[in-house]
């Protein structure tokens, strides 16, 4: 996540490329080697981007913010030590949502949450709160829409054990069904230090996009791959949190274990509308499902639920496909 700074042509203009690591409605840290500046973007480049930002209503484009967390930059020294951003390059992935409308006169729009990062990494407590598959499968499905590999985190294993230490059937039955379609999933309690290790090379050397609602144990994992982590993505927290729909102030906290990374926590995702093309995305993006699309009587033009001679359907019958992830399908395919 470093970048070494770069001389233009022009001697008595000198530019850096880097990354922003953090934003907060309209102004950006870029991190290069060794050195973080404080950022604005050019007249220019606002300039550039305003016809993106003219296709939605005046109401969502005050909301918009053209850059996000994990940005590549160019920037330029200008006066007072503020940073003007000059270019953006080129992004190789987005991770975005679907955002919320706020009045009914307003259309809904792509919010990017962050670019150019590694994977996503889902982050459910087996207990208090009692883990709900369907979102965790919403998080998935954003994350195949993406092309971002995906890791799951089960914290709080402690609170579904019994006095065996034997974990609870369901958990089991549920992680296991995930396994078999193709996710990691790693059970950890951060109160006993279990499941730590596996964790952090899952997290090590990559940018991971954390998503998960308020008491799932994030800030106690956190605390325990990394001393002192928990606690200050939980500041910024604290202030990005407060607002139902807030994405405003992100950052990129770096990883100092094994081989770096950093992880983008989303503190203001309470919830989450999937951006996908059309409905046909959405049976893409189950991965369990891809061998049967386009077998079906009706093909491609199946909607998997009551057609006759559906592929997906015997499936699901013939637990290929498993009922409950079908049934998830079924929903989050009638919001798209």
């Amino acid at each position: 996540m470093s970048l070494k700074p770069k001389q233009t042509d022009d001697p008595q203009n000198r530019s850096w490329l880097g990354i922003v690591i953090r934003k907060s409605t309209a102004i950006y840290t870029v991190q290069t080697d060794g050195r973080q500046q404080l950022c604005e973007l050019s007249p220019r480049l606002r300039g550039s981007m305003a016809a993106a930002i003219s296709r939605y209503t005046q109401r969502a484009a005050e909301h918009l913010d053209p850059l996000v967390v994990g940005d590549q930059v160019r920037y330029i020294q200008s006066g007072g030590g503020t940073g003007l951003i000059v270019e953006l390059f080129p992004r190789r992935n987005q991770f975005s949502r679907r955002s919320a409308v706020p009045m009914p006169t307003a259309r809904p729009h792509e919010q990017v949450i962050a670019a150019n990062v590694d994977q996503v990494v889902p982050v459910f407590a087996a207990a208090e709160p009692a883990p709900k598959w369907n979102m965790l499968d919403r998080y998935l499905v954003a994350a195949e829409g993406a092309g971002l590999p995906a890791t799951v985190v089960i914290t709080k294993i402690d609170l579904a054990q019994n006095g065996n230490g034997k974990l609870d059937a369901g958990l089991v039955e549920a992680a296991d069904e995930y396994r078999r379609i193709g996710y990691p999933v790693l059970l950890v309690s951060a109160q006993r230090g279990q499941g730590l290790d596996p964790v952090r090379q899952a997290l090590e050397g990559r940018i991971s996009v954390l998503l998960g609602k308020s008491g799932v144990g994030k800030t106690s994992l956190l605390n325990a791959l990394q001393p002192g982590l928990g606690l200050r993505v939980n500041a910024v927290n604290q202030v990005t949190g407060k607002g139902k729909h807030t994405t405003t102030n992100m950052e990129l906290f770096p990883l100092e274990f094994g081989s770096g990374g950093g992880i983008i926590d989303t503190p203001g995702v309470r919830e989450f509308g999937l951006w996908l093309e059309d409905s046909l995305a959405v049976d893409w993006c189950f991965p369990e499902m891809r061998p049967f699309l386009g077998q079906c009587r009706f093909g491609l033009d199946c909607g998997h639920d009551q057609e006759p001679g559906c592929a997906v359907r015997a499936a699901v019958s013939n637990g290929q496909v498993h009922e409950r992830r079908w049934r998830s399908y079924l929903q989050l395919r009638g919001e798209v």
